[in-house]
């Protein structure tokens, strides 16, 4: 197990107890996308600390503030993670919230059985994986909607994953540049009035700027 998986957990303000028992799971999940990447091109690399910082720390940075909105957005809570591809980032955040339950949401048959099969190694019994178009989604699903390395957020998009995010929920999408994504929010002016973008800091990634944008779903 690499120390920059264990030690990134511990800077994420993991206690030890929890960050031992999800860095166990993200070594094994580390693997497997090891593994099966060549075949499914789930990820663009297949460097084992290149996977856990832009990755498995990426995808939990935000950790914090996601409970925070699954808190607020009532119980039970259930995540969809929109896009998932190789399972990022519904897989790492499941095993940190095994008290939340998360859909995983891909088109692509093997990428579907890819997240099954790494749901069943990691003993993840809150993941269920859907396969189907982000369009295809029964409306209101998701009391919290995740998104990261998806498509902009013009105005299709974000229409449909807002109509796929309940009442009193959450939409939060994992982005770069603040510049792109102002351009992005200016856009989609018309639909979305109210936002909050959160600075994210990735342990050992310095080079790239990382935010979270939170859009909250009101009763029409």
């Amino acid at each position: 197990m690499t120390d920059k998986l264990t030690e990134g957990l511990h800077l994420l303000g993991f206690d030890q107890d929890a960050a031992a028992g999800l860095a166990k799971k993200m070594d094994a999940y580390v693997k497997e996308l090891q593994l099966f990447n060549s075949a499914y091109n789930l990820v663009n690399t297949d460097d084992r600390d290149e996977l856990v910082v832009r990755h498995v720390l990426d995808s939990l940075s935000p950790w914090k503030l996601l409970r925070s909105l699954a808190e607020e957005s009532g119980s039970p809570t259930s995540f969809g993670d929109i896009g998932s591809g190789g399972g990022l980032p519904g897989i790492p955040l499941a095993a940190a919230f095994p008290r939340f339950s998360f859909t995983l949401v891909e088109r692509m048959d093997k990428r579907c059985a890819f997240l099954e099969n790494c749901a069943a190694v990691l003993g993840l019994t809150n993941v269920s994986v859907l396969k189907a178009e982000a369009e295809n989604v029964p409306p209101g699903s998701f009391s919290v909607s995740v998104f990261r390395a998806f498509r902009p957020l013009d105005m299709k998009m974000t229409k449909t994953l807002l109509a796929l995010t309940a009442d009193g929920g959450y939409l939060a999408a994992y982005k770069a540049k603040m510049a792109n994504i102002k351009e992005e929010m200016n856009g989609i002016s018309g639909i979305v009035k109210d936002y909050r973008i959160e600075q994210l800091t990735v342990p050992f990634l310095s080079d790239s700027e990382r935010n979270l944008v939170i859009i909250g779903k009101r009763p029409v």
